[in-house]
């Protein structure tokens, strides 16, 4: 969680919300990172998870896309769009930061990662240095207003 904190703390630099992912292999070697670049981009797919599978994906060029050994660590509970992309990618773990009750995918308004309906669950550890992450948040907010 705190690779994923450190690219968080990047998204300062464009003005972008400070959420941060990366992405482990069972080693517990650091294959990507993705960092929130809807504003820098102008693109509302470019979340932090999205951007860290895309970039863990290349990385493991030379095997199959689907990242099935792999944790994800991100700072904030996933999106819809983003736990779609967890489950596709088969992610077998997410560990995240803070909730986010008005658009979480992942126990909060929905539970995309562990819906039984679909071909992939996820393991879902929740509120790892949840403090931490929701402070970054919160300072990103407070010098907004």
């Amino acid at each position: 969680m705190r690779q994923a904190l450190r690219a968080a703390q990047t998204a300062a630099a464009t003005d972008d919300v400070p959420i941060g992912a990366a992405i482990f292999c069972p080693d517990g070697r650091l294959i990507s990172t993705g960092v929130n670049a809807t504003r820098q981009s102008g693109d509302p797919t470019k979340h932090a998870e999205m951007i860290a599978i895309s970039n863990a994906v290349m990385a493991l060029a030379d095997s199959e896309w689907e990242l099935t050994d792999c944790t994800l660590a991100v700072t904030i509970e996933p999106c819809s769009m983003c736990a779609g992309a967890i489950v596709l990618s088969r992610l077998p773990r997410v560990v995240f930061g803070a909730w986010e009750p008005k658009t979480g995918a992942a126990g909060s308004v929905l539970d995309v990662l562990r819906e039984p309906r679909l071909n992939h669950q996820v393991e879902v550890v929740a509120g790892v240095l949840a403090d931490e992450c929701g402070e970054l948040l919160r300072h990103f907010f407070a010098s907004k207003r």
